[in-house]
């Protein structure tokens, strides 16, 4: 655990993992909490405001239940359990049933259809899975071609034929269970990338994931825990940031998580939650920090003491809104799902560079290479790598040997994206390594052109990509959503590509410019480029 300290040098420089042999992330982040105290750990907000508390004395006996159900159904040591359920109180129970039975959980996000189910599940060979009544009628449609799956249980009170019915299970069951001793190297959890390129790939990972989380949620909420400490991510908890940026690290330390449902993501009804909830802590993507600042939102009644943002670089612009609404510093991290949270900031260890994604985080060895793994200078462009071993590292990526290689050069994970580290250590993203645009014999990557983008007081969201160009090889193509009382018209193409040509360069404005109302993005908030490109 990091303590605070003015001096990122010697934080950085005598950190020193202490992984135990034997760790299970139910025991660390339920039972040792589990006193008797009736020591709060969720707050959950349903769709009509009303609010549910459930301590860890009764998640703990919860998830007992639910493993008990499992170990009944035949779920032994090494079986998959697939969670497929948004923010909400059956879903930690469904993962901490899991990892103190030494099964690997499998999140899924509520928002896939019947494809994006059918491969994960025919993939990972989930034997069960937990859901609600609209998963329900997905799985139903595909259930004849998954013949892994054995049981399906429903959350709602509707009963299905060949379903079971979540919490009568539990009630019969026995609160007795013996966790597991797990290794901290022990599988725990499958969780599949975005699919920003081919399949997905099911990146698994220990229990020992969470500890690796660890130094940066500390570093970059300013050394949480402190009292009075509450935790809220609009992010959902079937990817990497919801569970393990926000919901189990907040648990380690014993800090309540906000729940909350949302159809949408709505501006005001977020300021309003957390006023509601005393949140303090929060990780909110920039995606929704966007549509704040879009929204103009305000609430005396919001006092947040630390924010986590990531997904994609912040720009002066959003970084300075974010200080004026809520009087703190955005905290930048960086990661991915196979190796999360590597690099981040805290603006009382060292100053906070607009557009930087902030600094190694203590315990994470991050340097600038080759696709052959061979650092490069600093201020040159190239791959982001992680020196390995550490323990927030997967143990692999599922049934897919030869990505797992192709994952690895020399001494490094290659992550796949492109950044420069300058003279004092800060990482700057470019982008991803098929993100970059040639154009006229110069590499160009979209994060700073949609970071100017963003400056124009007409631009609400964009994207940039590459389009064929016979002549440059490539031509830089914006796609444009506008604010509220703006309209498309070629004038105000002009003006923005003007805008674009003197805050960077000329060899770096878009020389096409599309308006539209949306823009393609993946659960977590990434705009899908390659759907651009692919429109031409």
């Amino acid at each position: 655990m990091l303590t605070e300290t003015s001096d990122y040098k010697s934080l950085y420089g005598n950190f020193r993992w202490d992984i135990p042999a034997r760790f299970n992330v139910a025991s660390a982040c339920c039972d040792r909490y589990a006193d008797g105290s009736n020591r709060v750990a969720l707050i959950y907000v349903d769709e009509d405001g009303k609010a549910t508390r459930t301590s860890f004395d009764e998640m703990r006996e919860l998830s007992s239940r639910f493993a008990n159900v499992l170990k009944a159904d035949g779920l032994s040591r090494g079986d998959r359990v697939a969670v497929f359920l948004s923010q909400s109180l059956e879903l930690p129970i469904v993962h901490l049933a899991a990892f103190r039975s030494g099964l690997v959980s499998v999140p899924l996000f509520t928002l896939f259809g019947e494809d994006a189910l059918e491969f994960r599940l025919g993939n990972s060979g989930a034997k069960a899975i937990v859901t609600d009544e609209t998963g329900w009628e997905k799985l139903s449609k595909i259930r004849d071609r998954l013949p892994y799956l054995q049981d399906i249980y429903v959350t709602s009170e509707a009963i299905h034929a060949g379903a079971k019915s979540f919490w009568s299970s539990i009630e019969t069951a026995s609160e007795q269970f013996t966790t597991l001793d797990t290794s901290a190297d022990d599988p725990a959890i499958i969780i599949y990338t975005s699919g920003t390129t081919g399949n997905p790939k099911g990146a698994l990972h220990a229990h020992r994931v969470l500890l690796g989380h660890l130094p940066n949620v500390e570093m970059v909420h300013d050394f949480l825990p402190r009292p009075g400490d509450v935790m809220w991510t609009p992010a959902d908890w079937a990817w990497i940031g919801g569970l393990f940026d926000a919901l189990f690290p907040a648990w380690y330390h014993g800090v309540p998580v906000v729940g909350h449902r949302a159809k949408k993501f709505e501006p005001q009804a977020a300021m309003q939650l957390m006023a509601d909830h005393a949140v303090r802590n929060v990780f909110l993507p920039p995606t929704a920090l966007k549509l704040m600042r879009q929204a103009g939102v305000k609430h005396e009644g919001v006092k947040l003491r630390s924010m986590l943002t990531g997904g994609e670089s912040l720009g002066s612009e959003l970084l300075d809104w974010v200080r004026a609404t809520f009087g703190i510093d955005a905290h930048e991290v960086y990661g991915q799902t196979e190796c999360n949270l590597v690099v981040g900031s805290n603006s009382k260890l060292f100053p906070i560079r607009p557009g930087s994604m902030g600094r190694a985080t203590p315990g994470f060895d991050v340097r600038i290479v080759n696709e052959r793994g061979e650092e490069l200078r600093q201020g040159e462009c190239g791959i982001i790598g992680v020196r390995q071993p550490n323990p927030c590292t997967m143990i692999e990526y599922w049934k897919n040997p030869d990505a797992t290689t192709k994952k690895y050069a020399g001494e490094f994970l290659l992550t796949g994206d492109l950044g420069i580290q300058d003279e004092e250590g800060y990482f700057w993203y470019v982008s991803r390594e098929d993100d970059v645009i040639t154009t006229a014999g110069y590499r160009v990557g979209p994060s700073e052109i949609e970071h100017t983008l963003l400056k124009h007081p007409a631009v609400a969201l964009s994207a940039v990509v590459g389009i064929p160009d016979p002549i440059r090889t490539e031509s830089i193509k914006a796609w444009i959503v506008l604010r509220p009382g703006f309209g498309p018209s070629e004038k105000l193409a002009r003006e923005i590509q003007d805008f674009v040509k003197v805050q960077l360069a000329a060899h770096e404005y878009p020389r096409f410019v599309q308006f539209t109302d949306t823009l393609p993005m993946t659960a977590t908030g990434k705009v899908l480029r390659r759907e651009l490109r692919a429109l031409g």
